[in-house]
């Protein structure tokens, strides 16, 4: 055999001993990434939120300096079936654990329990900062005092100067441990930023004319007074209507808000006069601000009221109205709405 032809045969052979030894090498490596601290940091609070994938886990714990390899630690949650444990929640964790210890340790339950709350539509910033106070995010006395201080949010849309009435969008929002009265403020903002100034309006104030204060007022009167989705266009119309006549709004719902936590299931004649801005009864065009926060139904027939010739409504017991265009049809529709009332209670 010719000595070239040795050579020749040699070559493959080193070859794969260069890659196998590279190979021992990038496993060496990885094994003791993934084996040895990497120490110096104090413990970090790490968040999995849910649905998350095992890589941006990795990745993130990366970012933080908690690992080297995010990709070797990847691998070896893939290779251990550990991936299929991770728990989403809240994890403390620090540099001087491995990361291997780290995976073991986000495998486990998480260190905090999510909260949740759920503010639904029509609740008033009293009520909200109740809700709020029973997940132990924040006391209701902090939470409406900071409610009240509108500069501090860092918001893309206008915010009124003296109270956020009307603008903590009704939702379901998780809390955590770190979250506290302003977090949870901020959180909601961001909501009605994202379902109302960029979903309905485009982040521009409204086409005709009104700002969008006075539109966020007008929906949250129609929450107050709606109970049928289908009737909130309409009962929009009838109180754009009577601001274009110059008519007082005489909405209950005001008269409701002025009372505060004397709200009653029935209002009397004694209640409509009531010295308060927010009492419809006695003064014209809108109340100075929402009288809480609508949802996204009463927003959008605030913004696109139904065109409509009525004037007046009465609430049958049902949540439903008898709408009408005149005050007489409307003395009629109050009559026989009560006299219906009657005959349900004998």
């Amino acid at each position: 055999m010719t000595r070239g032809r040795r050579q020749r045969r040699l070559l493959p052979t080193l070859s794969r001993i260069v890659l196998a030894c590279a190979l021992l090498l990038m496993a060496g490596h990885a094994l003791w990434g993934l084996l040895t601290p990497v120490g110096g940091s104090a413990p970090q609070i790490v968040t999995i939120e849910p649905g998350e994938s095992v890589a941006q886990v990795c990745a993130a714990l990366a970012e933080k300096g908690l690992i080297r390899s995010p990709t070797a630690l990847t691998l070896a949650a893939y290779g251990t079936g550990m991936w299929r444990s991770l728990q989403a929640g809240r994890h403390e964790l620090d540099a001087s654990m491995t990361a291997m210890e780290m995976l073991q340790a986000l495998c486990r339950n998480s260190r905090q329990v999510w909260e949740w709350v759920t503010i639904p539509e029509g609740f008033t910033l009293r009520q909200i900062a109740a809700a709020v106070a029973e997940t132990g995010a924040a006391t209701a006395p902090a939470f409406a005092r900071e409610a009240t201080r509108p500069a501090l949010f860092d918001i893309s849309f206008p915010l009124p100067p003296d109270s956020l009435e009307g603008y903590l969008f009704p939702d379901t929002y998780r809390l955590d441990a770190e979250s506290n009265a302003r977090t949870v403020i901020a959180q909601m903002l961001r909501r009605f930023q994202e379902v109302v100034w960029r979903g309905l309006l485009g982040e521009r104030e409204p086409e005709d004319g009104r700002s969008l204060h006075e539109v966020v007022i007008l929906a949250s009167l129609i929450e107050g007074e709606a109970k049928v989705d289908e009737e909130r266009p309409v009962i929009a119309g009838v109180l754009m209507n009577r601001l274009r006549r110059g008519q007082k709004l005489e909405c209950d719902a005001s008269v409701q808000y002025a009372l505060g936590e004397g709200r009653k299931n029935r209002l009397l004649y004694e209640d409509l006069q009531i010295e308060s801005d927010y009492n419809t009864y006695l003064h014209e065009g809108l109340p100075p601000g929402p009288i809480c926060s609508p949802g996204e139904s009463s927003l959008r027939a605030a913004l696109a009221p139904a065109r409509t010739p009525y004037l007046y409504y009465v609430a049958r017991a049902d949540g439903s109205h008898v709408f009408s265009r005149t005050y007489r049809e409307h003395l009629a529709a109050v009559a026989a709405v009560r006299a219906a009332r009657e005959r349900e209670r004998q």
